[in-house]
């Protein structure tokens, strides 16, 4: 099988049919299909169910697209590092809101001041997006707040953080000099969306106490959050560093619970397999650091 091969079979897989792939690649039909019949013949498997003149990828066709989606961006990674070594290298990273939000302008701002031949592309989304870009080796690494579960993700603990409860000046919760987690039930509450990993740990903590909130306001910007908190909509939690930022700006109240401490860390993660280039482990160095100073 050569490189030839894996690119034309994940065209297929991405595109859905022989033709359409063909057209991608400005190849004829018959040779797509050609392509794809000799890897199935060479190893005794089938790529993809046939049914009613579609295309269904298989289990063995799904475990050839992860080795082949990383082969071939390794291969690229490759070229450009032998081919263009003159120019600039470019880091792609996943962050979820809060780090994205708090941390990293501040770290990219770094590393590319210290290293003006490097750039950093940022994604920020939450947990299960940066996830799955990893996996699919659309971003080189990420810092999320979320566990991960994939198997072929690495997973490391870098930076602490805690997550908080806030209300606007003026709610009734301002007045009590005790707040509880029991205290939560039926609240209307303004939430990330899910898959986030805030909400999922929230939510997490909940469940085990049997308590229920009322999903008011579901958005995926911390910025809206903020927002719609200070306009009356209900509590929210969210990072401490998020909250205190903009405390003196959006008139809101951080409020302690009695009983939880919601402590988390941001996590350092990327595909088992990747290859650690050197911008990479540089760029894991000013992280290394960063969770020194914040110890």
């Amino acid at each position: 099988m050569t490189f030839r091969h894996l690119k034309i079979f994940i065209a297929v897989a991405q595109a859905g049919s022989m033709s359409a792939a063909a057209r991608e690649l400005y190849i004829a039909q018959p040779t797509v299909s050609q392509v794809i019949a000799e890897i199935e013949n060479e190893y005794g498997i089938r790529l993809f169910e046939r049914l009613s003149r579609r295309l269904y990828i298989t289990r063995e066709g799904r475990q050839l697209l992860d080795y082949a989606r990383h082969i071939t961006a390794l291969f690229e990674e490759m070229e450009r590092d032998l081919h263009y070594a003159s120019r600039n290298r470019t880091l792609r990273v996943g962050a979820t809101i809060t780090v994205g939000s708090c941390i990293l302008p501040a770290l990219v701002a770094r590393f590319e001041a210290e290293n003006p031949s490097d750039t950093v592309e940022v994604l920020v989304d939450n947990t299960r997006v940066i996830e799955e870009k990893i996996l699919s080796s659309e971003l080189d690494f990420g810092l999320v707040e979320g566990d991960v579960t994939e198997p072929d993700l690495l997973s490391r603990p870098v930076l602490r953080d805690e997550l908080v409860l806030i209300c606007a000046e003026g709610h009734p919760f301002c007045s009590r000099t005790r707040i509880t987690m029991a205290d939560l039930e039926g609240e209307p509450f303004v939430l990330r969306e899910p898959g986030s990993g805030t909400r999922e740990q929230f939510g997490a903590e909940l469940e085990h106490r049997g308590i229920h909130v009322r999903a008011k306001w579901v958005c995926h910007s911390a910025d809206s959050i903020l927002e719609a908190v200070a306009r009356g909509q209900g509590l929210s939690v969210i990072s401490r560093r998020l909250a205190e930022q903009a405390l003196p700006i959006k008139k809101l109240r951080i409020l302690p619970i009695q009983d939880a401490e919601l402590s988390r860390t941001f996590n350092l993660v990327y595909h088992r397999n990747k290859f650690l280039s050197e911008p990479i482990q540089t760029f894991f160095q000013l992280l290394s650091e960063e969770a020194e100073r914040n110890r």
